[in-house]
């Protein structure tokens, strides 16, 4: 069935409104069709709004950005000017910051952009203190259910982790979860049903290559490119091979990390570093890749339900189950009391960590299993790692994320946890 056009509560809604107070500009960037635009104009419900993609308004801007934005602020005296697509115009930044250079009030302006506006390193450091860049992310499993976001990352860090205070997880089976991995996050697509909402994101890579790409670099060869993408999805969840891949699409491997580059701005992919601990000379340095959307990536392999059969290719399932646990995360971080950077972590002896969450001086290690059960043995990585191996000296919490529905302690900061924990039924006790 298709959505009902609801609009679903996002969690940057308090963020942005807090951002308003004590910044001039708030600049707010992420992937197209994320649902900028409907927080901006919808959610938030004050200001005024204008957008770039009317080229009338965009042409008005280039021609006199100055005296078109200072008409505009006119009218407004308490409430933000809101320009959507911002970064289709080349000379409204520095317009903006001769704005607020001479105007000091908080919360004149809202941009946003499928890429940074700011990204001229002159224009970044004049408006440092006047610019508070959030991102937007594609839905979280917990907004789609209008829950609050997801505290997994504060309980993993405390000092007592006590499952009885996670909310119940979701009894869901391996069936359910395949389907969130295949509706991906993108509010309005991932309501089509299967053949069309696939559809659907297969021609919004296209509209970003021949578009959104165009805003940002001057690509010669687009089919390369579009190649590139198809090669990525087929690789999240992995380590990046530059070298590989390069030979794959047909690059030299200046362009392809220059295209890599561009993915990254647009957030159609994520990269999660290696993590280093400084002790060893046998961990690996190469990047893992993780397609930001999970919906997307299958819609460019042409998966469907039936491509996980065990007659099929059921491994396929496992990259995929991880990036959909990393965007969990993620989209979940800024809401967390602590600050998190995010890693995954290799060595030459065959040990590894599919994420790592670092906050100062505690470390959540996580491994995702594609599967129903989990016993003792899927800890061994973790347990190697936080007792021998590089994090013996650090505070580990080692988590072990799989697709059936009980929480369960293994002892010593060693947990089992449902997929569903991210978003479990916050209404009933635990």
């Amino acid at each position: 069935m298709l959505n009902d056009n609801s609009i679903l509560p996002r969690h940057m809604s308090a963020e942005l409104q807090g951002a308003l107070t004590y910044s001039r500009v708030v600049n707010i960037i992420g992937p197209r069709q994320a649902g900028k635009t409907t927080l901006v104009r919808d959610i938030l419900n004050m200001g005024k709004f204008i957008t770039l993609d009317d080229q009338n308004t965009l042409h008005a801007i280039e021609d006199d950005p100055s005296g078109q934005l200072g008409s505009l602020l006119n009218d407004l005296t308490d409430a933000p000017l809101i320009i959507d697509e911002a970064q289709r115009s080349k000379k409204l930044a520095l317009a903006i910051k001769m704005i607020v250079d001479v105007n000091r009030r908080k919360g004149q302006f809202i941009l946003t952009g499928s890429s940074n506006l700011f990204t001229s390193a002159n224009i970044m450091d004049s408006l440092a203190g006047r610019v508070m860049t959030l991102k937007l992310w594609p839905l979280t499993i917990a907004e789609t259910k209008s829950q609050p976001p997801c505290s997994l990352l504060r309980w993993a860090v405390s000092n007592s982790p006590d499952l009885r205070s996670l909310p119940p997880a979701e009894p869901l089976t391996r069936a359910d979860y395949i389907d969130l991995v295949l509706r991906g996050g993108y509010p309005e697509i991932r309501g089509y049903p299967l053949v069309p909402r696939q559809a659907a994101y297969r021609n919004y890579v296209d509209a970003v290559v021949d578009r959104d790409i165009a805003d940002i670099l001057r690509v010669r060869k687009t089919d390369a490119l579009r190649r590139m993408i198809d090669q990525l999805a087929v690789r999240t969840g992995s380590e990046l091979n530059i070298a590989e891949l390069s030979e794959i699409i047909g690059v030299q491997r200046k362009t392809t990390e220059q295209y890599l580059d561009v993915l990254l701005k647009l957030s159609i992919v994520t990269r999660l570093g290696a993590w280093t601990s400084g002790e060893s000379r046998r961990e690996i340095k190469n990047s893992k890749n993780h397609f930001v959307d999970t919906g997307i990536a299958v819609a460019l392999r042409n998966l469907r339900p039936a491509s996980f059969n065990a007659d099929a290719n059921p491994a396929a399932l496992g990259g995929l189950v991880e990036s959909f646990v990393l965007a969990e995360l993620i989209r979940s971080a800024p809401f967390q009391e602590n600050s998190f950077r995010f890693y995954h972590w290799r060595d030459q002896r065959g040990h590894e960590i599919d994420i790592l969450a670092e906050s100062a001086n505690h470390l959540v290690a996580i491994e995702v299993k594609a599967s129903s059960s989990v016993s003792a043995e899927d800890f061994r990585h973790l347990n190697w790692f936080s007792n021998t191996g590089p994090g013996k000296r650090r505070n580990v919490t080692s988590i072990v994320f799989y697709l059936g529905d009980q929480k369960l302690t293994f002892g010593e900061r060693r947990y089992a946890l449902p997929v569903s924990c991210f978003w479990g039924d916050t209404t009933t006790p635990a």
